[in-house]
C-alpha cells in the first residue's frame, strides 16, 4: 500500500461519511500508512462539514446548498450549488486517489463518475449510482482501469466471499435483509404504517430515505440490482432472504456445494475500514461478534405479496437499459411523498410499479441518458402520486 493515501468523502455529513471520517482517524492511530482527507462534499449541513474541514485539515468543501455555504468559514475552498460535488472532484481529485461514494439518491451519480473519469478508484456506498447508471459506470471502470469498492455492508460481504473462489465458480449470491420494522405486520397494518413507524428500523442507524427503503425492501431491491452490475450475474442468481438479527451479511453459494459467509456485527465501520485499506485488513475499530451471546441465526424468504420490490428489481435486471432509472427515480419520488404524507406507505411500491409499466426502457450509453430517464421517471412517478392524492398533476 502507499505511503499516503489522499481520500474524499463525498456526502461527509451523512452516517456513511461521518463514519468514513471516523475510521480514518482510527486508521491514524495504528501508525501505519496514512490517509489524508483532500475533500469534502456535504448537502446544507454546513456547521458540521465545517467542524469535519477543521479537523481533518481540509481545504476544499462542496456544499450543495448555496446558502449554507455562505455560512463556511473563510480558508476554505467552497464550491456550492447543485453540482458542487462534481466540481470539487474535477478540481481536486488525482488519478489514484481513493473517493467514498456516500452521497444519496440520485444526486451521487454524476460525482461518482467523474471520479471514475478522474482515474480515481471509489468506494461506493450510494446505491443508486450503479441502479441508474450500472452500464455506464462499468465502461468507464473498464476504460479508466480503476477499481470500484463496495461498501454497502451486503456488497461487501459478497466481495469479501468471493475471494474464496473465482466468478465462475459462484453458484449464486444471497443478500440478507433484517426484515424491516414490518416483518411480523399483517398486509393491512403494514399498508397503512406511519412515517414514524418505518423509521423505527430494528437494527440500523441510518439516514430518513433509507431506513424507509429498509421497511418497504427497497433497499434490499437496489441492492439486488447493484449486485448484478457489481459481480456480473444475471437476476435468477441473485436472491434475498430475511436474516433478523443482521449478523450474517451475506453468502455465496458455490458450485461445489460450498457456501461462504460473511458475519460480523452490525456496524458500517468493517465494510467502510475494508474498502479503505483492501485488498489489506488491519486491527479494525468495529466490534467482534460474542459467540458466547449468540443464541441463534433465523432466516426466512421474503414476503413476496407484501413486500413486491425483490420481484420488481429482477424485472428491472432482466429489461435493462433506462429501466434502473426509471426504478430509482420513482422510489425516491413515491418515498418523498410518503414522507411528506401524500400517499400511505403501501402505495410506495404501487407507484414504482406503475412508472415501470407505463414507461418504456431506452438504451442508456451516457449520463445525459441517464438523467433524460431518471427526469421522465420523476415527472411520470409525480403525476401517479398526485392521482392518489385526487388532484390533476
Amino acid at each position: 500500500m502507499e505511503h499516503t493515501r489522499r481520500i474524499i468523502v463525498l456526502g461527509s455529513t451523512g452516517s456513511i461519511g461521518t463514519a468514513t471520517l471516523e475510521v480514518v482517524t482510527h486508521l491514524a492511530s495504528l501508525g501505519g500508512p496514512a490517509y489524508r482527507v483532500v475533500g469534502l462534499a456535504a448537502g446544507a449541513n454546513a456547521s458540521l462539514v465545517a467542524r469535519q474541514a477543521v479537523e481533518h485539515g481540509v481545504r476544499h468543501v462542496a456544499v450543495a446548498n448555496e446558502e449554507a455555504a455562505r455560512a463556511l468559514p473563510p480558508g476554505a475552498t467552497v464550491f456550492s450549488g447543485p453540482d458542487a460535488a462534481t466540481r470539487l472532484v474535477n478540481e481536486v481529485a488525482r488519478p489514484g486517489d481513493l473517493v467514498m461514494g456516500a452521497i444519496v439518491g440520485a444526486a451521487g451519480i454524476a460525482p461518482t463518475l467523474a471520479a471514475i473519469e478522474r482515474g480515481c478508484h471509489v468506494a461506493l456506498a450510494n446505491k443508486e449510482t450503479l441502479v441508474a447508471a450500472g452500464a455506464v459506470v462499468r465502461a468507464a471502470l473498464t476504460r479508466m482501469r480503476v477499481q470500484l469498492l463496495p461498501v454497502d455492508s451486503e456488497h461487501s460481504a459478497v466481495f469479501q466471499c468471493m475471494r474464496a473462489g473465482t466468478p465462475r465458480e459462484v453458484q449464486r449470491l444471497v443478500l440478507t435483509a433484517s426484515g424491516g420494522p414490518f416483518r411480523t405486520w399483517s398486509a393491512e397494518r403494514t399498508r397503512n404504517a406511519t412515517l414514524s413507524e418505518a423509521l423505527r428500523h430494528p437494527t440500523w442507524q441510518m439516514g430518513r430515505k433509507v431506513t424507509i427503503d429498509s421497511a418497504s425492501l427497497m433497499n434490499k431491491a437496489l441492492e439486488v440490482i447493484e449486485a448484478h452490475w457489481l459481480f456480473d450475474l444475471p437476476s435468477d442468481r441473485i436472491d434475498a432472504i430475511v436474516h433478523p438479527q443482521s449478523v450474517v451479511h451475506s453468502f455465496v453459494e458455490f458450485v461445489d456445494g460450498s457456501t461462504i459467509a460473511q458475519l460480523s456485527p452490525p456496524s458500517m465501520k468493517l465494510p467502510i475500514q475494508y474498502a479503505l485499506t483492501w485488498p489489506d485488513r488491519v486491527a479494525g475499530c468495529s466490534p467482534m461478534i460474542a459467540w458466547d451471546a449468540l443464541r441463534s441465526l433465523d432466516f426466512e424468504p421474503v414476503d413476496q405479496d407484501r413486500f413486491p420490490a425483490i420481484g420488481l428489481a429482477k424485472r428491472v435486471i432482466d429489461t435493462g437499459g433506462s429501466a434502473g432509472a426509471t426504478f430509482n427515480a420513482a422510489n425516491e419520488v413515491a418515498v418523498e411523498a410518503f414522507i411528506q404524507g401524500a400517499i400511505p406507505f403501501g402505495d410506495i411500491a404501487t407507484v414504482v410499479t406503475e412508472t415501470l409499466d407505463g414507461l418504456a426502457s431506452q438504451p442508456v450509453g451516457s449520463l445525459e441518458d441517464v438523467l433524460a430517464a431518471d427526469a421522465e421517471a420523476r415527472a411520470f412517478a409525480a403525476a401517479r402520486v398526485a392521482e392518489r392524492r385526487g388532484v390533476t398533476a
